[in-house]
Parts: structure tokens; sequence; C-alpha cells
């Protein structure tokens, strides 16, 4: 199981060990992810206690929206719980059977346009807890929903940490509404388009580029463990939120790469690196990257780092 430690320097100049704990009550880690649940997991929140109704006889701790459209829930354990999974699987199952629920929800948290783009074949859980059993972890790996696990620990000097221990990518839903098909089609006639089809996988990119995204592929996995999502628009790669997102451009031999970086950290120059903040694109992260050539990887290395360093 993975393990996150904290270090604070003495006056003495040593390193000493931060004590770690659990909370109290449930209730603390829950209020506390959800105010700050966009910084901490790039999710947008839709309620708190949400029912699931007679039939699944549930109540969803936190429901929202993640940067990439699909619906996410998210349960809190103070300390370990061998039906956490059960539980996930349970309410991912409501999801597939509640969508005009949560799109009406959706329109009248965040809009229109967020209930509009709503990604129906990745739903996900979050499953955020002190600890979680090798069987925790075995079953993630064999089950088709896509779940993180999440373990947190809380520090002195009300430090809070979250770290990812296992991940299912999950497999896209077949009950694709007839609306997000329609949005495919029209996706797939513009120019602008992405060319990489979501059920082909990330292996299928236009030929022009095909030896540049292998050396990028390279270059945004070499991070430790990144999970890579080929979503509708783009592809993503991501930790507990988007690190990177990839959309190729064919007409011009160019792959744009959307990073989860602040701009005004770096010097921007013309051509290749573009501040997108408050600009409408495809893909997340603030920091457009475009490359040409291996020649624009190399150059693009440090910002990439940079990237996976802060996620």
């Amino acid at each position: 199981m993975a393990e996150l430690m904290l270090f604070r320097r003495d006056g003495d100049g040593q390193d000493v060990g931060l004590p770690s704990s659990t909370v109290a009550l449930e209730v603390e880690l829950q209020r506390r992810v959800e105010a700050g649940l966009e910084q901490m997991l790039g999710i947008r929140f839709l309620a708190s206690e949400y029912s699931t109704g007679p039939w699944h006889r549930g109540r969803i701790d936190t429901l929202g929206l993640d940067e990439n459209g699909s619906p996410v829930v998210i349960e809190y354990k103070k300390g370990s719980d061998c039906g956490v999974l059960s539980q996930a699987v349970s309410y991912l199952s409501w999801l597939e059977s509640a969508h005009h629920e949560v799109e009406a929800l959706v329109r009248k948290v965040l809009g229109a346009e967020a209930a509009e783009s709503i990604d129906w074949r990745r739903p996900r859980m979050v499953c955020i807890a002190a600890s979680f059993s090798h069987h925790d972890r075995v079953a993630v790996q064999r089950l088709p929903e896509r779940i993180d696990l999440v373990r947190y620990r809380v520090f002195e000097e009300d430090l809070l940490s979250l770290l990812l221990v296992d991940s299912s990518p999950g497999s896209p839903s077949a009950a694709v509404s007839r609306r997000n098909r329609e949005r495919d089609a029209a996706a797939a006639s513009w120019s602008a388009a992405p060319v990489v089809p979501v059920s082909a996988g990330p292996s299928l990119v236009p030929g022009c580029l095909r030896d540049l995204y292998a050396e990028l592929d390279d270059a945004l996995t070499a991070w430790g463990e990144v999970e890579v999502a080929p979503l509708r628009h783009y592809i993503a790669y991501r930790r507990l939120m988007n690190v990177a997102s990839v959309i190729f451009r064919p007409k011009h031999e160019a792959v744009l790469v959307y990073l989860r970086l602040d701009p005004g950290t770096v010097a921007l120059e013309e051509g290749f690196t573009r501040d997108m903040r408050g600009v409408g694109h495809l893909g997340t992260g603030d920091l457009e990257v475009r490359l040409s050539s291996a020649a624009d990887l190399e150059k693009a290395a440090p910002l990439i780092r940079r990237a996976f360093e802060a996620a």
C-alpha cells in the first residue's frame, strides 16, 4: 500500500516526521473535500447527501461532474470498509438509470451547456478512505466500472493529503444516449475536431502524426502511474485530475497539448505556447503547447515535467 509521509525541518535543521491521523467523523472529511472539490479533484460540485430513491435505497455522499464531463459519485469512509466497492457498483448502476434526473440537476447547478456536454460513457466513482485492503485493490482491477481508490490522511497544522492508491479506467458504457451519438457525428464532421475514435483507443492517430504522438505518449507516461483515457474530443492523461490532454490537427501536421500549468509562470513563445485562460477550447489545461516536430517535443519536455511534478 502506498504511504505518504510528511517531514518538517526543525530548528536544528533536522527533518522530523509529522504524525498522521484520521478524522473523528466522516462528515468532517466530506465537508472539507466538498469545500475544495474542484481544486483537489477537478470535480464540480452538484449535490451533497443525494438520495437515489426507493429502489436503490441509498444516499450519495457527494455528486459531481468532472473536468471531462463525466458524472462522479464520491463516497467517504473515515477508516476502511469492506463494503465500499459494492456500494460503488450500486451507485454507478443508479447513474445508468438516472440520466434525465442528473441532467436536470446539472442544468440547475452548472447551466445548460454543462448539461448538454455530459459524457455518459465514463461515469466514475471516487472512494476516499483511510485505507483499502489488498482485496479492494484486486477487485478494482477486475470490475468494469471506473473507480478510483483515494487514501486520505490528516496531519498537524490542518494539512490534508489525498493519495491515489489504485484506479480502474473502466470500459465505456454501451448505453450511450441518442444525443451523445448525434453530438459525436457533428464533431466528426467539424474540420477542427480530433480524429481519434474513442472506441478504437489512442493507437489510431493520423499517419502524419503517428511517430510524433508515439514519442509524446512516451513523454507523458514516463511519470509513474498515469491513466490514458481516450475521450470524445481528446485523449486525457490523468492521475486524480487531468495533467495533460492531447488533440490532433492533421491539416496543420501538429499535435496540441494542454497542460495543467499556470501560463503566468511560463515565458510564452508565439507559435509554440499559448495562454488559454478564458479561451474556450477542447481539452483541459490552461497552457497550450503546439508540437510539429521532435525538436518541439524536446523543447516542451521541461513544461511536461513541471506539470507532472505539480500533479
